[in-house]
């Protein structure tokens, strides 16, 4: 017992004596100016708003192909470029303005483009880059797809149990 509070003493006396500069002293004014820059450029950011992220096609015959527009509007304070987009599968196919500025407050579209191919539920992704704070955003087309019946006609809705 004797032992923790000779060392509680210590680490109390420590403690004390060790605060005598001042707070304000220990500032280094180049690094203020840093964090203030950063923080302007941060406030100064493209930001991409679509009025939907989402497409379902419905029922659709497998092999017939579809396509639907995503509308965005560039809703930050510095020019949005995006810089690339990339589909989950080969059947689908985005159409961006690609390293195209796109003005604060101006409206741009996506298209996207499906093959048709697959059955039953599907869902595709695309994946849009660009100078945004999160740096990506997904983008999601979906269909049920009925696969062709032998001589030509296809299923009718998704089969219910």
């Amino acid at each position: 017992m004797r032992k923790a509070t000779v060392f509680l003493s210590v680490l109390a006396v420590a403690a004390l004596s060790s605060c005598k500069e001042k707070a304000s002293e220990k500032i280094n004014a180049e690094n203020v100016e840093v964090a203030a820059q950063r923080d302007a450029a941060s406030k100064n950011m493209a930001a991409i708003t679509f009025d939907n992220k989402e497409h379902d096609f419905g029922t659709i015959e497998q092999g017939t192909p579809q396509e639907t527009t995503f509308s965005f509007t560039n809703t930050g304070t510095a020019p949005l470029i995006i810089t690339n987009t990339s589909a989950s599968c080969g059947c689908t196919t985005p159409d961006a303005p690609i390293n195209q500025p796109i003005a604060p407050g101006e409206k741009g579209e996506i298209k996207v483009r499906f093959n048709g191919s697959g059955s039953g539920q599907v869902t595709k992704t695309v994946t849009v880059m660009a100078n945004t704070a999160g740096g990506q955003e997904m983008l999601r087309i979906k269909a049920f797809v009925n696969p062709k019946a032998a001589g030509g006609t296809a299923a009718v809705g998704p089969v219910k149990n």
